[in-house]
């Protein structure tokens, strides 16, 4: 557990860092671009520093191998009901949120950027799966005195069932600090046509925590009632002799993270089709990026597992337990993990403002460990619609 408490330290200091830096930029391109804006007496209207905020509806593809214990002398789960693997799945989607400051000094065509993409996930199902025979009613009078009744209860005790309960949650952090030139589009260059190739380090930081826990039985159970004649006041409850009985549980926790950096290399174009910057313009963006991440990938997992059993009719007393504990290893490992890119979408720009959409995707090859027993690479990747409002600042 210390390694998740560091973990979280470590996502703290480096978010405060994030928005130090993000901030220093910003003043010092309001106060650069203040001065260059009086200094050329309006001579050019092109803003100084761009910041943009925006979301993204992200679809996250983040496999994690399935928690299936096997019990023994009976299935873990009555075969009528689902498997508990189709629950037992990370969040499917990711609200994420995202900012961006760049710096285009006047007269230059170099743009400097920071940029972050941060997101987060919960997730809790609690599933019980249960038969519901229906009632029925049994009565048996045996001949002889003192004559005993009895009647069956008209339901099970103790139905077939299989509960799953599930909490998952997950973090990802993203950030890029680029420096990047504008070497125009060729036919597309002119107006406010652009296409600037960026270097930079891109900061990836993955974590994901699940609790699981199953319960099942197999069989399902029945009660008599006695009710003695004539002395019909008494009764109590009593097991079915024969009847066999199973009683399965299990749970697991475990808890994984990635954190990675390294050189990335990014293209960002825009090409306007509609309209003028004065007026209002509609433009095509699209862009495409890759990075080399070079970090530590870790996993901690324990799970264990219960079964009782009545094996026959002749030990209704008797109960075999089987029971398991495992605690493998925490893993740790350093990794390389390449990531791949891109987006395409549509601008509204009137002036220093702009509104954009469009489709996102990022993919990191084999960043984390979602094994249980052993480590298992796994792929994660985040792609869905964004959108983002810009405004610039000096000119």
């Amino acid at each position: 557990m210390s390694e998740l408490v560091n973990a979280r330290e470590i996502r703290k200091n480096f978010r405060l860092q994030l928005l130090t830096t993000a901030s220093a930029i910003v003043l010092i391109g309001c106060v650069y671009g203040t001065g260059q804006a009086r200094a050329a007496d309006g001579d050019s209207d092109h803003p100084l520093v761009w910041i943009e905020l925006g979301g993204q509806l992200s679809r996250m593809d983040d496999g994690q191998e399935s928690f299936a214990p096997v019990f023994p002398n009976s299935p873990a789960r009555p075969s009528i009901f689902d498997p508990s693997q189709k629950f037992e799945r990370l969040p499917l989607y990711s609200i994420d949120e995202t900012g961006m400051v760049s710096f285009e000094p006047d007269g230059s065509s170099w743009v400097l950027s920071a940029s972050v993409r941060y997101g987060h996930s919960v997730g809790k199902k609690d599933i019980n799966q249960q038969t519901n025979p229906a009632p029925t009613h049994f009565h048996y009078s045996p001949s002889g005195f003192p004559k005993t009744i009895i009647l069956y209860s008209g339901r099970p005790d103790a139905a077939r069932f299989a509960d799953t309960s599930v909490q998952n949650g997950e973090h990802h952090l993203i950030a890029d600090f680029q420096a990047g030139k504008d070497v125009g589009l060729g036919m597309f260059g002119g107006g406010d046509g652009s296409s600037v190739f960026n270097l930079g380090v891109r900061f990836a930081q993955f974590s994901n925590t699940s609790t699981i826990a199953l319960k099942s039985d197999p069989d399902w159970r029945r009660f008599y009632k006695y009710a003695n004649y004539p002395s019909i006041g008494i009764n109590h409850e009593k097991l079915v002799n024969g009847e066999l009985y199973h009683s399965n549980a299990a749970s697991l926790r475990a808890a994984r993270s990635f954190h990675g950096i390294g050189p990335s290399i990014s293209w960002n174009a825009s090409a306007p089709f509609a309209g003028s910057s004065q007026s209002g313009e509609l433009l095509f963006d699209w862009g495409a990026n890759a990075a080399i991440l070079f970090g530590r990938q870790k996993a901690l997992v324990h799970h264990q597992a219960t079964a009782q059993y009545r094996p026959d009719v002749k030990y209704t007393h008797r109960h075999l337990v089987s029971h398991y504990s495992a605690d493998p290893p925490a893993r740790s490992r350093t990794v390389i993990v390449p990531n791949v890119g891109g987006f395409a979408g549509l601008t509204f720009r009137i002036e220093n403002f702009k509104v954009s959409a469009g489709y996102r995707a990022d993919l990191f090859f084999h960043a984390m460990d979602g094994g249980i027993d052993t480590r298992k690479s796994e792929n994660i990747g985040f792609y869905g619609p964004f959108a983002t409002i810009s405004f610039g600042i000096g000119g």
